[in-house]
């Protein structure tokens, strides 16, 4: 390969991961200002249940009850392994340039979590959404969230799709309650820990902390 052809495929492929991440961060941008409209207009009716903070270009979160929704944009492009079911698409097939995509992690926390600083609290991300260079997208995620990898030719990313990812994440997540761990796993106590009450800090807590369910495997 001579200097010319390296440099054009270079210059190519430049292009592409920049037209990828310029898609990636319109929907990002269109998912905030989505997701502070829906908050905006449920905090009327229920103003200290519904919150939206913008924590920087690539990072914002939802709070509504005991939950925050954390939306975080990937700065990188990924391609998928050539294992993964999106790949045999025929949409992808008939140009690979295709499955190459900007993230947007969509992670679920508690709000205590974060109100009384237990940093070793466990947030779960319960979906990813995939951008390619033609802004079309799909989600990886759990029942309510996730789509169909077949409808990554035909989905394109507007503001009825940010919508419908934005309540389709509070639906499951509103949904995904607490349970109490087993029995065994919180028995023992330190003296340090009681005496100098952070307990709560030092003591894990999630909404499936000990048990083994269904929705992990979906």
């Amino acid at each position: 390969m001579n200097n010319k052809e390296l440099g054009e495929q270079i210059h190519n492929k430049t292009m592409l991961l920049n037209n990828v991440i310029a898609n990636t961060k319109e929907a990002f941008s269109l998912l905030r200002s989505c997701s502070e409209e829906i908050i905006n207009n449920l905090s009327k009716d229920y103003p200290k249940e519904f919150v939206f903070t913008n924590k920087n270009d690539r990072e914002f979160e939802i709070r509504f009850g005991s939950d925050i929704l954390a939306f975080v944009m990937h700065t990188n492009v990924f391609e998928f392994s050539r294992y993964h079911e999106v790949m045999r698409l025929p949409y992808i097939q008939q140009d690979k340039q295709r499955s190459f995509s900007g993230v947007i992690h969509i992670y679920n926390f508690l709000t205590d979590s974060f109100d009384y600083n237990r940093d070793y609290d466990i947030g779960y991300l319960i979906g990813r959404v995939f951008i390619n260079k033609e802004n079309h997208y799909f989600i990886e995620g759990k029942r309510e969230v996730g789509m169909l990898y077949s409808n990554f030719n035909t989905s394109i990313m507007d503001k009825k799709s940010a919508e419908s990812i934005i309540k389709s994440s509070m639906e499951y997540a509103n949904n995904f309650d607490l349970l109490t761990p087993p029995f065994d796993e919180v028995k023992e106590i330190t003296v340090e820990e009681i005496k100098y009450h952070v307990a709560s800090k030092n003591h894990i807590t999630a909404k499936r902390l000990g048990f083994e369910f269904q929705q992990d495997k979906e």
